[in-house]
């Protein structure tokens, strides 16, 4: 009974370190807290009632209060649909710019969907890794 105990044991065990390892890379060394980061959360650039490109935004989000890293991948793609249809519905676009995006704009947004979306405090700050315009020529200059 012992040895079955113990063989199952050490299957286990392996993936359960796997496990706590891959949830411990999306939070960053440097400030002690967990962050989530998002990539890829394509944004129109509308001007003239056109759309006139579109900006990829890669973005962390330090957690805060009781929210887990675990908790906010589940809520990840309902962030990202709330961010894109205020994209569309309010533009976070930069004046005379359609290569980048207002980030204070967005990151306001972002913090207002969330407390609607997993609780107020769940996320301390948004911090905008980078932005990536669709089309980078032809367009005008800030």
């Amino acid at each position: 009974m012992r040895r079955r105990d113990l063989l199952s044991a050490a299957a286990v065990l392996p993936a359960a370190a796997a496990a706590s390892t891959a949830a411990a890379g999306d939070a960053p060394r440097s400030s002690g807290g967990a962050a989530v980061n998002i990539s890829g959360v394509g944004l129109p650039v509308i001007a003239e009632g056109r759309v006139r490109n579109y900006v990829f935004v890669s973005m962390r989000l330090h957690l805060g209060g009781s929210a887990t890293v675990e908790s906010m991948r589940g809520k990840e793609a309902y962030l990202r649909d709330a961010l894109v249809r205020a994209g569309h519905r309010t533009p976070f676009i930069v004046p005379n710019d359609w290569t980048r995006i207002d980030t204070d704009l967005m990151s306001a947004s972002l913090m207002r969907a969330a407390a609607a979306i997993v609780g107020r405090g769940s996320i301390a700050r948004v911090e905008i890794i980078s932005q990536a315009p669709r089309w980078r020529t032809g367009l005008r200059a800030g």
